[in-house]
C-alpha cells in the first residue's frame, strides 16, 4: 500500500506531464454533494484525512489540507507524518484556499483540477488567479485517477419512488412551481445538478451517496420539458411510468455534457455555486443567469403532509434514543461497552423501533467518549475506539432516515462522576439550546439574526464553538440542507442563510469542546411557524420536534435562571407526554425520572 508521500510524488509526476503548477482536490463529486460515494473520495485517498470536509492543494514543493473547526483535532492526528500542512480555515492568520493558491503559484504556471468536481464559482476564482500570473486553468484531467489503482467503481443503486402520502406533492406540482420561478427570471432553461434538489423535484430516492438517499442524476427543466439524466437500468417500471405520467423524460446519465453543449443561444438558469465547471464551459454560447436553484428554497419549506410525517419520524426517533439512554445508564460499569458498540446499539434501536418505516442512519453515528468528544465529527472504529467507564461523559450524535422524514439529535450523557467544569459546560450548553428554541421574532429574520441567542450564552463566559449553531434538515434527503441555518460567520462560497419561513426545519445545537478533556453538544430540531400578528407585523416562533430527555445528571441547577428552569421543565413535560404511551415498567419509570421538574 502506498504512503501519502508516495501518492503525492506520483501525482506530481502527472502534474509535470500536464504542465500544472498547482493541483486542487476538493471534497466533492460531479454534483457538489456534501457527502460523497467511495468513487469520489480522491482527497481522502491522497491525504489520508477522513473528515467529510476539506480541500487538498498540491504544488511541486508542498501540500496543504484546508478544513474547518469541526476537524482540527482529527486532521492533526491523521496528517501526522504525511508532510501535508494543516490549514485551520477561519483561524487568525490562516489564508483562504484561494489566497494560498495565489501565494504559491509561480509566474506562468497553470492551476489544475478536475472540472467535473469543481464548482463554477470556485473555478472562476482560480482562473482569475492563474491569469494574474500569466497562466491558465487545466480542468480536463482527473489526475487522482491515474495514481489510484484500486479505485472503487461508480455505483448506481435502484431508484425508487417516494409516494405522495410522504412527499405531499406530485412531481407535476413541483415542476409547476419551478417553472413559475423560471418565468420570473426570464429563463428558457434551468439546469440542476444538486442531487437533493433533483430527488425532491421528481419524488425519487436511491442510495448512490453515503448517508443521503439520492440518485446520481442531472435535470433540465424548460417550459415544455422535464429531462432526468439518470442510469436507466436503475429505474424500474414504476419509476418510468411515474416520470412519464408527470411529463418527465428519462435520458442516460452521461448525456448531460452533450446536451449542455447543444444549448447555444438559450437563457440558462444555473447556480454557479453548485453546477460543475465542465458543464459551465459547455454552455459557452448561452446567456447565463446565475441564481440559487428554485427547488432549494421550495423543498426547505415543508408542506403540511411532510410536517405531520416529520412529527411521526421524531416520535419513533425519540423512543429509540430514550431506550438507548436507559440501556446505557443501566449497563455502564457492569459490562464492557465500547464507543463503537454504543453506536451500533442506538442504530439497532432505530431499526427495531422504526420497523418498516426506518431506512438507514442519516449519517455515521458519532459516539465519542471523554476527550474524543472534543472532535466534533469523531468516528469510532471497532478495533481502536475507547471503552466507556463509569465516569465522564459520552456524546452521541445520531439520526435516521425514515419514510416520514429525516432526524438529527445529539445528547451528551453522564456515565458517572464528572468534573465541575464539565457540569458547568453542560449547563451552559443546555441554557444556550433552550434560549434559542424559546425565541419569538418578527417575520423576515434570518439565522444570522438569531445565532447570538445561543452563542451569546457562551460568549458571556469567554467561550465559543467553531461551527454553526444549526442547519436545515431535508425530508428523506440530506441531513444538512441549505439555505436555512443558524450561524453568524457567512462566506461567499457557500449558500447564504435564508429568511426563516413557516415550515422550515432547523437544528439547534450549541456545544463546548475542550481538547484533551471533553466535548458537549445538545441538539434538537425546530420547526419554524407563525404565531401572533401585531401592529409591528407577523411574529414567528419554533416548535420543538425532538422528543428525548436531557440528562439531568449533568445539570447544575444552581447555574440556571428561573426562566431556564421553566423552559427545561416545559420541554421535559412535552417529552413525557409524547413518549410515555410507548413505555411501561422500568423504562416508563426511567422516563418519568429523567423528565421530572427541577
Amino acid at each position: 500500500m502506498l504512503t501519502v508521500k508516495e501518492k503525492l510524488a506520483l501525482l506530481r509526476k502527472e502534474m509535470t506531464k500536464e504542465n500544472i503548477g498547482v493541483y486542487i482536490v476538493p471534497t466533492s463529486d460531479f454534483h457538489d454533494s456534501e457527502y460523497v460515494s467511495p468513487f469520489f473520495a480522491a482527497r481522502k485517498f491522497l491525504s489520508g484525512f477522513t473528515g467529510s470536509a476539506g480541500t487538498l492543494v498540491i504544488s511541486r514543493n508542498e501540500a496543504a489540507l484546508f478544513t474547518d473547526g469541526r476537524y482540527f483535532i482529527q486532521a492533526e492526528r491523521e496528517l501526522a507524518g504525511s508532510g501535508i500542512i494543516l490549514m485551520k480555515s477561519g483561524e487568525e492568520g490562516v489564508p483562504s484556499v484561494s489566497e494560498y493558491v495565489e501565494n504559491i503559484l509561480g509566474d506562468g504556471e497553470n492551476i489544475g483540477f478536475d472540472g467535473r468536481v469543481m464548482t463554477t464559482r470556485s473555478a472562476k476564482k482560480y482562473r482569475e488567479i492563474a491569469e494574474k500570473k500569466s497562466g491558465g486553468v487545466v480542468d480536463e484531467f482527473d489526475l487522482a485517477d491515474r495514481v489510484w489503482g484500486d479505485r472503487p467503481h461508480l455505483k448506481h443503486t435502484e431508484i425508487y419512488l417516494l409516494e405522495e402520502k410522504y412527499s405531499g406533492k406530485s412531481c407535476t406540482e413541483k415542476l409547476g412551481s419551478v417553472r413559475e420561478k423560471m418565468r420570473e427570471k426570464s429563463a428558457d432553461v434551468h439546469m440542476i445538478t444538486a442531487l437533493d434538489d433533483i430527488s425532491w423535484l421528481f419524488n425519487i430516492r436511491a442510495d448512490d451517496v453515503e448517508s443521503c438517499p439520492v440518485a446520481l442524476s442531472y435535470a433540465v427543466i424548460t417550459e415544455n420539458e422535464a429531462l432526468l439524466f439518470a442510469e436507466e437500468n436503475a429505474c424500474g417500471e414504476a419509476v418510468k411510468a411515474y416520470l412519464k405520467e408527470n411529463g418527465a423524460k428519462l435520458l442516460p446519465y452521461e448525456n448531460i455534457y452533450e446536451y449542455a453543449e447543444g444549448l447555444s443561444g438559450k437563457r440558462v438558469l444555473i447556480d454557479e455555486r453548485r453546477v460543475n465547471y465542465r458543464i459551465f464551459t459547455l454552455l459557452n454560447g448561452c446567456e447565463i443567469i446565475d441564481g440559487e436553484n428554485p427547488a432549494a428554497l421550495l423543498k426547505a419549506v415543508k408542506n403540511p403532509v411532510e410536517i405531520e410525517n416529520i412529527r411521526k419520524a421524531h416520535l419513533m426517533d425519540g423512543i429509540a434514543v430514550t431506550k438507548f439512554m436507559h440501556w446505557l445508564k443501566r449497563n455502564i460499569g457492569t459490562k464492557k461497552i465500547t464507543e463503537a458498540e454504543a453506536a451500533e446499539k442506538i442504530d439497532s434501536l432505530r431499526r427495531e423501533t422504526g420497523v418498516e418505516d426506518f431506512i438507514a442512519p442519516s449519517f455515521e453515528t458519532i459516539s465519542a467518549y471523554g476527550e474524543n468528544a472534543a472532535m466534533m465529527h469523531y468516528s469510532a472504529k471497532p478495533d481502536s475506539c475507547a471503552v466507556l467507564q463509569p465516569k465522564g461523559m459520552l456524546l452521541v450524535d445520531s439520526g435516521g432516515h425514515y419514510f416520514q422524514g429525516t432526524t438529527d439529535i445529539t445528547r451528551t450523557f453522564g456515565l458517572g462522576e464528572i468534573t465541575e467544569e464539565m457540569r458547568t459546560h453542560f449547563t451552559l450548553t443546555l441554557r444556550a439550546m433552550l434560549n434559542l428554541a424559546a425565541v419569538k421574532f418578527p417575520e423576515g429574520c434570518k439565522g444570522e439574526n438569531l445565532d447570538v441567542l445561543a452563542r451569546g450564552v457562551m460568549w458571556e463566559h469567554g467561550l465559543d464553538y467553531r461551527c454553526g449553531t444549526g442547519h436545515g434538515v431535508g425530508y428523506l434527503l440530506s441531513v444538512h440542507e441549505s439555505p436555512n441555518a443558524f450561524r453568524w460567520k457567512l462566506a461567499d462560497d457557500r449558500p447564504q442563510t435564508a429568511v426563516l419561513t413557516e415550515g422550515m426545519v432547523t437544528t439547534d445545537e450549541p456545544g463546548i469542546y475542550v481538547e484533551g478533556s471533553h466535548g458537549i453538544r445538545i441538539e434538537n430540531e425546530l420547526l419554524c411557524k407563525r404565531c401572533e400578528k401585531t401592529e409591528y407585523g407577523q411574529f414567528m416562533d419554533f416548535e420543538n420536534l425532538t422528543y428525548a430527555p436531557i440528562d439531568l445528571d449533568c445539570v447544575d441547577i444552581s447555574q440556571m435562571t428561573a426562566e431556564d428552569k421553566v423552559r427545561l421543565n416545559d420541554y421535559h413535560k412535552l417529552v413525557f407526554e409524547k413518549l410515555s404511551p410507548y413505555f411501561e415498567g422500568e423504562e416508563l419509570e426511567f422516563l418519568r425520572e429523567y423528565t421530572k421538574s427541577v
